[in-house]
């Protein structure tokens, strides 16, 4: 770009500027014309140095003072710049450009009137805020500090990607700015089409900005769709896009049930303090009147904790129905829950999460979110207490737990609480030099366990007996312990139950000459227990239908012998050697492993030596290939393996050369000598039925195949050891084509009446989602609950369910850009529906979310199916 000298102008004087452009392009003449005029200009510019009224260089001029006295410097850059001495004024025009604190204004032309200390600009102007807001518009007058002034035909952009347009606009004080029927939105403009309206935007009679408040407000403004005006409000009010938290009302929501009415709530918020507010939300039910919400949290420099709590005085208590089917008549319900967690040193934390309730119902009743509630058929609460440590190698956890059952089938005083669980383990890396070469690893493992229940908890072996007053509770007709169907397991004692448990071990791994892999190990296991039982207490349950009792004294059926307050100690050491040998070989699709396995685990035969008196924390045993090579596979530490078993067996992985992997492993396992503690059964049968209980067990396999990232294929399963039918099995296939994704879940386990399972568990779940057109999509969730109708009426309110009810199921589509997201979802799920039976509970929810101006919510539950397969 050349600079350009015009002819001698009584006005002023005419310099260019200190960063010009030089034009390579010029000819001879050209540059001395050029060069002559840059010689006249600092002539002049000179001449005004020398001159006491006007001895400023020209950015001098449009400085401005700090409050110090000293010049806040403005920076010039233009092809030409101009000081007029009669006016007072200093124009910049060509591709002006000026520099102040942060702030850049372009335009073809700037112009500083040093009389009234304001800046002029027109023509393409543009002005780039330090927070990297960026404003274009007709023309700028404004103040010397950008702080003030006006600005035609604007159009602003802000790092928020917020837009604001207005054809007049105000600012004032550096702190409001006034859009005269102005426009805001979150929207980007179409890129084929600026013109076109965005998805939403406001328009109102006046915008107002506050800085300082960090707040916009509308007056008279209209809510418009696609340039179409859909929704009126005098006066609205939003935080401004910075904002992250401020206090203020909330988006509003709307709700109807058909127990509670039609429900409308308010959430207020208040910023208290950088680091904790409130949360408080009103609502209205025209059922049963106000309810009340609020939540407390806080966050401190080690951690953060929050409280929340939520009630209510039913106006109808009635409507929810008798107990114990439902609250019955209580009028006062609520619930209090708080989590927290602090990092109390480098290593440790210390933390609770917990809940308390009213009644059981209340959670479901009013739809109440709470981080402690689990509903999956069985639902409960569960309130823990914690302090933990993690370490390099090792890890401390002690633990006190509270479970409060909310299932109609649930007895409360049979719930267990835990007072503490403490767990502690440690792995140490033995040196061979220091050690005459033996080395290894060494790993030390500690639980104490205290467990107390006002109430035993039974289930009955086979068909499931319940109580005749209500037909809701287990209560067993024979408590006789043992594998004849008809009698009981003991699911949990009444009383209290202390046991610790210490288990050391050492292996080391030895590669021999033609690469086999051999793993030693040697361990002990130490067990010692209190049992102090209550055995006075009984419970009767009674209706114009019937009586049922129960009675805590029939647990001392199930300790063979030994009394209700017992102590109790055991030892059991064992020896054992692993062996692999990997065999690898190339081939034309990839590198192929092929690695037999076998082990050897000795321990003494002594049964009693290696079960508790009663089993209370190993009772989910699952014997699938996770736990073929494990020396103890046992869930908890109430049980323990006796004997000498060999687990043998082999896997296969092909890396394909391509991409992906295949992977087999198969086995079994063989109890060679001793008892067999699978199948001596326990207060809780645990082992019978498990594919472990013979002498040769059942065959457990699995394979994966994942040829890419697009697809992998998952299947597990244990198989009878004489016929080869398939006792447990589960299978999985997920998919992600970009726009598409899904997986299908398959399981199906036979029936374990041993167990207390007397019907086939089976289950498919497919889970699916498309998204389309960019911003468009789709997805739906089923679950088919395969075993309904293997279960007797009584216990799922219907009599023919077919072959695949539905579980739960869910459908939703939306729309979700960089401003707007609407999702519709409809799901229907099992819920207990209050008498003793399942039902499905049909709800519609409607989210619209206009991003930096607020959401909004719509729930409408639908008339309950009493038919688990009926929607």
């Amino acid at each position: 770009m050349g600079r350009r000298f015009c002819p001698e102008n009584t006005d002023g004087a005419r310099s260019t500027p200190g960063r010009a452009r030089w034009n390579r392009s010029l000819g001879a003449r050209e540059f001395r014309a050029g060069f002559s005029a840059m010689a006249a200009a600092l002539a002049l510019v000179a001449v005004l140095f020398a001159l006491p009224a006007v001895s400023q260089t020209v950015n001098d001029r449009f400085a401005k003072k700090s409050p110090s006295g000293e010049p806040d410097k403005m920076f010039v850059e233009a092809n030409e710049l101009v000081y007029n001495d009669k006016t007072n004024t200093v124009t910049a025009e060509g591709n002006a450009r000026v520099y102040y604190q942060g702030n850049v204004l372009e335009a073809d032309r700037v112009i500083y009137d040093r009389n009234t200390k304001r800046v002029y600009a027109e023509g393409h102007a543009k002005l780039t805020e330090k927070d990297g807001t960026i404003t274009h518009g007709d023309s700028f007058d404004v103040t010397d500090d950008f702080s003030d002034g006006f600005i035609e035909s604007l159009r602003a952009d802000t790092t928020d990607k917020t837009h604001f347009s207005s054809p007049h606009t105000e600012r004032t004080e550096g702190d409001t700015t006034v859009f005269d029927k102005g426009t805001y939105t979150a929207c980007d403009a179409c890129k084929n089409d600026p013109t076109k309206p965005p998805l939403w935007r406001v328009r109102a009679k006046r915008i107002i900005h506050k800085n300082d408040e960090q707040m916009i407000y509308y007056e008279d403004a209209w809510l418009e769709f696609f340039g179409v005006p859909l929704a009126w409000v005098p006066v609205l009010s939003s935080p401004d896009p910075t904002v992250k938290r401020k206090s203020g009302i909330l988006a509003p929501y709307m709700g109807n049930s058909g127990l509670l009415g039609t429900g409308f709530g308010v959430p207020i918020f208040w910023d208290l303090a950088d680091n904790y507010d409130i949360t408080a939300t009103p609502t209205y039910y025209s059922q049963e009147g106000f309810f009340g919400k609020a939540e407390w949290r806080h966050r401190l420099e080690n951690g953060s904790y929050f409280v929340r709590v939520a009630g209510i005085d039913q106006a109808k208590p009635q409507v929810f129905g008798s107990e114990p089917y439902a609250s019955g008549d209580v009028k006062l319900r609520g619930s209090i829950e708080s989590k927290g967690e602090f990092q109390i040193a480098d290593q440790w934390k210390f933390g609770w999460a917990g809940i308390l309730l009213s009644d059981k119902r209340f959670l479901s009743d009013y739809g109440v979110q709470s981080l402690e509630y689990s509903s999956n058929y069985i639902s409960e609460t569960t309130s823990t207490v914690y302090l933990t440590g993690q370490g390099d190698r090792g890890y401390f956890d002690l633990r006190g737990y509270y479970f409060e059952g909310l299932s109609t089938h649930d007895i409360q005083l049979q719930q267990p609480s835990a007072h503490p669980v403490w767990d502690y383990n440690k792995t140490i890396d033995v040196d061979p030099a220091k050690t005459y070469g033996v080395g290894g690893q060494v790993t030390l493992d500690f639980n104490f366990t205290s467990v107390s229940a006002v109430a035993a908890s039974y289930q009955s072996v086979g068909t499931q007996t319940l109580d005749k007053a209500f037909s809701l509770y287990n209560v067993c007709t024979n408590y006789a312990p043992g594998v004849v169907p008809g009698s009981c397991l003991l699911r949990g004692i009444g009383g209290d139950y202390n046991r610790a448990t210490i288990d050391t071990s050492w292996k080391r791994k030895y590669i021999d000459p033609v690469g086999g892999v051999w793993t030693p190990f040697v361990f002990a296991r130490a067990n010692g227990e209190v049992l102090n039982l209550n055995t006075t207490n009984s419970y009767t349950f009674a209706s114009t239908a019937g009586t049922s009792t129960f009675t805590n004294a029939s647990q001392t059926n199930f300790l063979g012998g030994a009394g209700a307050n017992n102590a109790f100690g055991m030892f059991t050491p064992g020896a054992g050697v692993e062996y692999r040998y990997p065999i690898l070989a190339k081939t034309p699709i990839g590198a192929l492993v092929f690695e037999p396995i076998g082990q050897i685990v000795a321990r003494p035969n002594n049964q009693l030596g290696s079960s508790s008196l009663v089993n209370m924390d190993a009772q989910s045993l699952v014997f699938d290939d996770s736990t073929l090579f494990q020396w103890d596979k046992y869930s908890g530490y109430d049980r323990f393996e006796t004997g000498t078993r060999a687990n043998y067996g082999a896997q296969a992985t092909m890396n394909f050369a391509t991409s992906g992997y295949a992977n087999i492993i198969a086995g079994q396992s063989y109890q060679l000598a001793g008892t067999n503690s699978y199948a001596t059964p326990d207060a809780a049968n645990v082992g019978l039925s498990s594919g472990l209980d013979t002498r040769r067990s059942d065959y457990v396999g699995a394979f994966t195949l994942a040829p890419s990232g697009i697809f992998a294929f998952t299947a597990k399963g244990r198989f009878d050891v004489n016929t080869f039918e398939a006792r447990r099995l589960d299978m999985g296939v997920s998919a992600n084509f970009n726009a598409l994704t899904g997986s299908i879940s398959y399981a199906n386990y036979q029936a374990q009446p041993l167990i207390g399972y007397y019907v086939r568990r089976e289950g498919l779940s497919i889970d699916s989602k498309y998204k389309f057109a960019q911003n468009y999509f789709v997805q739906g969730n089923v679950t088919f609950d395969m075993s309904r109708h293997l279960y007797a009426p009584a216990l799922i309110g219907f009599t023919n369910p077919g072959l695949f009810p539905i579980a739960n199921l869910g459908v939703s589509a939306g729309y979700q850009d960089e401003c707007c997201t609407f999702t519709v979802k409809y799901s229907s799920i099992y819920y207990d529906n209050g008498l003793g039976t399942l039902a499905h509970n049909n709800t519609v929810l409607v989210e619209f979310q206009l991003r930096t101006l607020g959401d909004f919510k719509f729930s409408q539950t639908l008339s309950s199916a009493s038919g688990l397969d009926g929607l």
